[in-house]
């Protein structure tokens, strides 16, 4: 079994639960999609390409009050929910569902989702390279 296979085995195991589950993508912290689930491969590296930026501003806005890591972001839109989790070390997971989503489930499902990957997601976070003197 490939690690691809297991990812998207627990990806399923887990997000299946979810009413109105719609797709998901899984994505390194600088936006390049690592795994899509139930999506198109173009729709998927959008999402993950816009996604980055939402997840990093709010590790940004942690960082400046102190809050810590942030464990979960939910977008809310006429007829879908959004939900932003970290998986691993500099991954991110991104899940999106009908409005048929029940919040509770949702955000369960996919915290667990998260944990369950984190072992397989050890992708570090670039760290630019110091500049020439």
């Amino acid at each position: 079994m490939t690690t691809n296979d297991v990812i998207y085995s627990i990806l399923d195991n887990n997000l299946s639960r979810i009413a109105g589950i719609e797709g998901a993508v899984l994505l390194s912290n600088d936006g390049i999609m690592l795994s899509a689930y139930q999506l198109e491969r173009d729709q998927a590296e959008r999402i993950a390409a816009a996604s980055s930026g939402i997840a990093a501003t709010m590790k940004a806005i942690s960082r400046e009050v102190d809050g810590g890591r942030v464990i979960r972001q939910l977008v809310e839109m006429n007829e879908r929910y959004l939900c932003i989790v970290g998986c691993g070390e500099g991954s991110t997971l991104i899940v999106v569902t009908s409005r048929k989503a029940r919040l509770g489930e949702l955000g369960g499902e996919v915290v667990r989702a998260s944990q369950a990957l984190g072992e397989w997601l050890g992708t570090p976070e670039r760290v630019p390279a110091p500049k020439p003197s």
